[in-house]
């Protein structure tokens, strides 16, 4: 099927957005609940996981492994229940490759999940997941014991083959990623002695805040996180809050949509994960955050956006992309329409996505008559205020949801109909995400 023939109709809302929502659990978090659920001793009660096809992904695979996994439907189209896993004994080889749909997130754990075990397992995914590198994960846990096949060989499939005598591992990595750091650290749970992952900056530290939950020892600070091996997961009680990375979608509509003023409830504030915030309010957007409670460690509140009429440029340093890594291309969107230019440093992670990122955001920028390039790892936007979307654009996602819900934004807060090919995407993360938009339109 082409994208000509997969076109979804995105209409302009017809009246500001007001009242309050609550978005889907997020997603990082709903990934380690139920991966190191999977891999602990005893039944794990969840609840708030988010339910998408990302997330499927990992319930999938811990059930393959070994896993019991027994959760249900709750009113709010969350998961929630109960996950047994499998303890000392370990996960069971299972009988067939392991498809991880589109999701990094379940390929990249796995692989630190099963470096500790002598069975073989191989992982592979969609289209899109088998271009993605791998080798960032595979290096350093080769390293530490583990053996990849194809030898050398960056994308999936690749079959892992583990080892009971796995050696703790002094890492300092190139990037800064929650998903390569997490992979060496629950590796390193049962490595003997201390395993030790080191940045360039701060990545998303759930993992660090979870572990402890689970009974493991670690210690973190600023760029640099710890596990003591060896040591068994007990079984846990996991609250997942909402997602930063869909309540930004809704923060920035409804800075993009006149009149709006929108809360979005019971969200996770972790400073990793809203760094979308600090830069609407650098873009002279009245946003704001509430602490209300914890789960765990992980804190979790209300956040507060306004429509802004007066939105203008910013510069986002190469430091502060991982708090909102995931964010840019719905950043940039704003930033169309921000007086001055837009700077995001440090980009070049966006490359290794789902698709392209920066690419696809400049190429769908022009399509709106809006100035967008890179320089070198740089992306730079060049806004306009008075941005009137053309009539009859049609954007490409690559089947990326989070150009897609982009997209569809574009849409959404325009003043003609755009159309977005392969809009479905969005059930990777947030399968609502139209229909919660529209709940909050007040009609004029």
């Amino acid at each position: 099927m082409t994208a000509q023939e997969n076109l979804t109709t995105i209409e302009p809302v017809n009246g500001p957005l007001v009242g309050s929502i609550s978005v889907p659990g997020d997603k990082s978090i709903s990934h380690r609940a139920v991966l190191f659920a999977a891999m602990a001793e005893g039944t794990s009660r969840l609840s708030g996981v988010l339910d998408s096809e990302d997330v499927r992904s990992s319930l999938g695979a811990v059930s393959k492994l070994g896993a019991k996994v027994n959760l249900e439907k709750a009113p709010d189209g969350s998961l929630y229940g109960g996950i047994t896993g499998w303890g000392a004994k370990g996960p069971s080889a299972p009988s067939e490759p392991i498809d991880c749909g589109n999701s990094g997130t379940t390929t990249r754990l796995l692989m630190g999940i099963l470096a500790p075990w002598d069975i073989e397992v191989e992982l592979t995914g969609d289209d899109s997941l088998r271009r993605r590198p791998m080798r960032r994960v595979s290096g350093p846990l080769s390293r530490m014991g583990a053996k990849f096949l194809p030898e050398g060989q960056d994308t999936l499939p690749l079959t892992i083959h583990g080892t009971r005598n796995l050696k703790a591992l002094d890492y300092d990595a190139p990037v800064a990623s929650a998903q390569v750091k997490t992979a060496i650290l629950l590796a390193g749970l049962s490595a003997d002695g201390t395993t030790r992952v080191t940045e360039p900056s701060p990545s998303r530290n759930h993992t660090e805040l979870m572990l402890p939950e689970f009974g493991a020892h670690t210690t973190a600070a600023s760029g640099v996180a710890e596990v003591v091996g060896p040591t068994t997961l007990k079984a846990s009680e996991v609250v997942v809050p909402g997602d930063p990375s869909s309540a930004a979608f809704i923060a920035c509509a409804a800075a993009l949509i006149p009149g709006s003023a929108i809360q979005i409830e019971g969200v996770s504030l972790n400073p990793a994960r809203i760094g979308f915030l600090r830069t609407l309010e650098q873009m002279g957007v009245d946003a704001s955050r509430r602490s209300v409670s914890s789960s765990g460690k992980e804190l979790s509140g209300i956040i507060s956006v306004q429509y802004c009429d007066k939105l203008h440029g910013c510069e986002v340093p190469a430091d502060k992309i991982p708090s909102l890594v995931d964010e840019v291309p719905v950043l940039a969107l704003v930033a169309a329409h921000a007086k001055g230019i837009t700077v995001f440093r440090g980009v070049d992670e966006l490359r290794v996505k789902e698709t392209d990122r920066v690419a696809a955001v400049i190429d769908g920028l022009a399509k709106i008559g809006v100035d967008a390039w890179a320089d070198g790892s740089d992306l730079f936007i060049e806004g306009d205020p008075d941005l009137v979307i053309p009539e009859g654009v049609k954007f490409e996602t690559g089947k990326d949801h989070r150009l897609a819900m982009t997209w569809a934004l574009a849409g959404l807060s325009g003043n003609c109909p755009v159309q977005v090919a392969d809009f479905e995407s969005c059930a990777v993360s947030y399968p609502a995400f139209l229909s919660d938009i529209r709940s909050l339109v007040r009609e004029r």
